[in-house]
């Protein structure tokens, strides 16, 4: 409660700021042209189609079996829930209606088409990295896709978080809007790597804790963070906590295909990632990016999470047998039964490379986190293949049985003892 207390004090901290600019902060258009340089025709599209891409604006905008980038994504936050926008080129409800100039503001600095401030579910503070260029591309290419007359549908937010003027305020605390500076220090593999890291793939956006006014943590930068309830990984340099003792290839797979030998699969939002943006980079890209991260300094960030390669019950284990000795109970019975023919005792995987727990990050979390969450959502990717998936057991266990689960597989696969309860199960459901 007294948390509760202190965030709305906070925000409304901020609200004073953005109340007191609302009426004298002006937002001219300033025209946007595009460089000598910029691509014209069909080469254009072409590479607003790969920007549109690395930025991964699909997973946003798009519902799950609706209509490419018609919006009506949901966003749950801890003061309510945003709902991602139409950006389908219809004059009514999309951004068919909307110039250069209003776009350019829109993606850079959070500003729409009539000055209302938009929310950073949307990864503005990321894209004000973006080369104009880069962003009107992108329009032309979004200019290209059939038109939805889907309206946007309305914010479900609480006072004072519903008042668009606070994010005025907001803006001055954690927006930049400085656009991206190669550094000339550095190689230009690095320079591209950052500029997609840090820009239009905004990793920071999920990997970064965020403070009590849900801004960034820049001095945290990609040390991990929480997003509904999935932990997004520390992914800094750090060797315990972090990236630091992965290969470039184990980096480069997991970046690319979703999945490294000796560290697991992706999920949840890291898979969605993946499967829609970054597995069809080219593979220079990734490349670039690998060698900005392992810059990138090192910060140490739930220890207890630290990835153990084998435990001692995996050491001892055989793929159809688990170590002599193993403890009963309904963790174990339920991993039997509908785990360990994909899975097998010592975390190989079975019939796909993709189920390998050794060294994977959610059997490794004390807390569960996302272990809770795939085993009850499950893993699919975006191809609808079997060979790829994991189903959901969500509705054939109880809460119980699934806390057990975790527990035991934590155990197994990591030497931990785990804490997860029947009560954080429900909660995640």
């Amino acid at each position: 409660m007294i948390r509760h207390l202190r965030l709305i004090v906070a925000v409304l901290a901020v609200g004073l700021v953005g109340a007191g600019l609302f009426f004298f902060w002006p937002h001219p258009l300033d025209p946007v042209n595009p460089s000598a340089s910029q691509p014209m025709g069909e080469a254009l599209i072409a590479r607003g189609r790969y920007l549109t891409t690395a930025a991964d604006c699909a997973a946003c905008h798009t519902t799950k079996g609706g209509q490419p980038f018609a919006g009506g994504v949901a966003f749950k936050l801890p003061f309510g829930t945003i709902y991602s926008s139409n950006i389908t080129p219809d004059r009514e409800h999309g951004i068919g209606a909307w110039d250069d100039a209003e776009f350019v503001r829109a993606v850079k600095t959070g500003v729409g088409k009539h000055g209302e401030n938009l929310y950073p579910a949307f990864p503005y503070t990321s894209y004000a990295l973006l080369s104009t260029d880069d962003v009107l591309a992108i329009r032309a290419y979004l200019a290209t896709l059939a038109p939805s007359s889907t309206p946007s549908r309305a914010n479900d937010l609480m006072f004072p978080f519903n008042q668009r003027f606070v994010l005025r305020g907001w803006n001055l605390l954690f927006l930049s809007g400085k656009p991206f500076e190669p550094d000339s220090s550095q190689s230009q593999a690095w320079n591209r790597g950052s500029y997609l890291v840090n820009g239009l793939a905004h990793c920071s956006e999920c990997h970064s804790p965020r403070n009590v006014l849900f801004g960034r943590e820049s001095d945290n930068a990609l040390a991990g963070g929480l997003v509904d309830g999935w932990k997004a990984w520390n992914i800094t340099s750090d060797k315990e906590t972090g990236i630091g003792n992965w290969t470039d290839q184990a980096l480069i797979s997991y970046l690319h295909q979703g999945y490294a030998v000796g560290h697991g699969a992706a999920s949840g939002g890291m898979r969605e990632a993946v499967d829609l943006s970054l597995s069809h980079l080219p593979r220079s890209d990734i490349e670039d990016m690998v060698a900005y991260l392992r810059t990138v300094p090192a910060r140490k960030t739930d220890v207890a999470a630290a990835v153990v390669a084998k435990s001692p019950a995996v050491a001892a284990s055989q793929k159809w047998a688990p170590a002599p000795g193993a403890p009963e109970g309904t963790g174990r019975r339920v991993f039997e039964s509908a785990c360990v023919s994909c899975h097998a005792w010592d975390g190989h995987g079975q019939q796909s490379i993709r189920a390998g727990l050794s060294g994977a990050h959610p059997v490794n979390d004390p807390a569960g986190a996302n272990l809770v969450r795939v085993i009850l959502q499950g893993s699919h990717g975006s191809d609808g293949s079997v060979a790829t998936s994991m189903p959901s057991f969500g509705a054939a266990y109880t809460d119980a049985e699934i806390a057990a689960l975790s527990n035991y597989v934590i155990a197994q696969f990591s030497g931990k003892a785990a804490t997860v309860t029947a009560e954080q199960v429900r909660q995640a459901r």
